[in-house]
């Protein structure tokens, strides 16, 4: 048997050989670009394809070799790439300006669009990103609260600002580089456990918000428990505290009124972006009104939130947004990529059984994510439970994980890191050709593959 870095020396090698043009970019980018890419989850070894066309599921890259693509935008394309009524919206937008600098009425109907389908909402406000959109929401919150502190949980995302970067990944603990210690003794980081959120709601005065991923750390990897976003919401409530939904991911996927539909919980404050801008730039702040109202009107004391951004509500933005929520406003595509998604999970959890890999495939809605580990029963999603959040949380940097990325670029499918997103586009075609693809992955990396 081949011992692991000769199974990964030689992926690599193939790898590199099969893509000279996408290497040759990749060491191009290497001298201007920090790490070669333009954001973290395409650090890639020995780097990812370069994509010169994408259209529906698929993409293709600069040496022509095509991929069922799971990226999808990092999310945000749950029509799938180009779509023929978004590529119409914008192309008919760009013909009328791309920044009137002054108000316009694209704003006001993709806010209407917003509120229609989102549960609690009554103002919104748009920002360029959803970074931009969590940042804005925790200072809302501070603002009507009077405190100045911040929980969030053990592994969860809410961007790449200063107050939301600690707790990112294990040990938690640490002060991420160029973040100050003081700005990070101000969030709060803790473990999903209903008893630490409780003591320590009740222990601190000065907590303002809590935010969460209602999809659990990192866009379901790590799942919550069952009712816990149900009882964080007693919590949150019984002691004033702002409760913020971080909707990036499961806003409009999980639901058109996003994760506060699907779950019957409705936050303060949710932040959403992705979908929202049907696949253009674009991030919100939503809720309730006595919360938002500041930025635009000043308050008793006299002083009004500020909140500048170039691109809020850019109208190119906006006119992609609007028509994608509409097209996904009345929940049959809802239907039809969760019924696609069930069906990948259950083929995939079938080859792991079969070749008796101790892997899973779980995932709700459309999001789906793969897991390897000793502690797993082959093809078993209720093996989870069996395994530290920790461990659900660092899936990326394993040997399997590592490999089976490149395997399956090989064989034409691109992941994003373990998991990936289903859209519209991708069709039966594609998820039996995934399966296969996976299947033969599987049977190359076994050695490396817990058994």
């Amino acid at each position: 048997m081949a011992d692991t870095r000769t199974i990964e020396r030689t992926l690599i090698d193939t790898y590199t050989q099969a893509n000279p043009k996408s290497r040759a970019a990749h060491e191009r980018a290497s001298r201007l670009l920090p790490g070669g890419v333009t954001h973290d989850v395409r650090a890639f070894t020995p780097f990812l394809p370069y994509i010169v066309r994408a259209s529906g599921a698929h993409k293709w890259d600069l040496d022509g070799h095509e991929y069922v693509d799971y990226a999808m935008g990092h999310g945000a394309l749950i029509l799938g790439h180009a779509h023929p009524t978004l590529v119409a919206a914008v192309t008919r937008q760009v013909a009328l300006g791309t920044h009137p600098g002054a108000n316009h009425l694209l704003e006001i109907e993709w806010a209407e669009r917003v509120q229609a389908l989102v549960p609690g909402v009554e103002m919104v406000r748009f920002t360029s990103s959803g970074t931009e959109a969590t940042l804005l929401a925790l200072r809302l919150a501070r603002a009507a609260t009077g405190r100045r502190k911040v929980v969030k949980f053990q592994g969860h995302f809410h961007g790449w600002h200063d107050a939301v970067s600690p707790g990112q990944a294990p040990p938690y603990t640490d002060v991420p580089p160029g973040v100050t210690a003081a700005t990070a003794g101000e969030t709060v980081v803790l473990p999903v456990d209903l008893d630490v959120v409780g003591s320590a709601l009740a222990r601190d005065p000065e907590i303002a918000a809590v935010i969460v991923e209602p999809s659990g750390a990192s866009a379901g990897a790590v799942p919550l428990p069952a009712g816990f976003l149900q009882n964080l919401r007693a919590l949150t409530s019984s002691r004033g505290i702002c409760l913020i939904m971080d909707e990036v991911i499961t806003g409009f996927r999980w639901s058109p009124g996003g994760a506060q539909q699907a779950y019957g919980v409705r936050a303060d404050l949710v932040t959403m972006a992705k979908i929202l801008a049907g696949g253009l730039p674009g991030g919100a702040v939503a809720g309730r009104r006595d919360l938002l109202e500041p930025i635009g009107v000043a308050s008793a004391g006299g002083r009004r939130i500020r909140h500048p951004g170039t691109f809020n509500a850019n109208p190119l933005s906006a006119a992609a947004g609007i028509s994608c929520l509409d097209v996904i406003r009345d929940g049959k595509v809802h239907e039809q990529i969760n019924a696609m998604t069930r069906s990948l999970l259950t083929e995939m959890n079938a080859r792991f059984a079969r070749r008796g890999v101790r892997g899973v495939a779980y995932g709700e809605a459309s999001r789906f994510n793969l897991a390897f580990d000793q502690r797993l029963t082959p093809g078993d999603p209720q093996s989870l439970r069996n395994v530290p959040a920790d461990a659900l949380k660092e899936q990326r940097p394993t040997p399997v994980a590592a490999s089976l990325a490149l395997a399956l670029l090989l064989r034409g499918v691109h992941l994003m890191a373990m998991g990936g997103f289903v859209s519209t586009a991708h069709t039966r075609e594609d998820i039996a050709g995934t399966v296969d693809a996976l299947d033969e992955a599987l049977g190359e990396i076994q050695t490396l593959a817990p058994r």
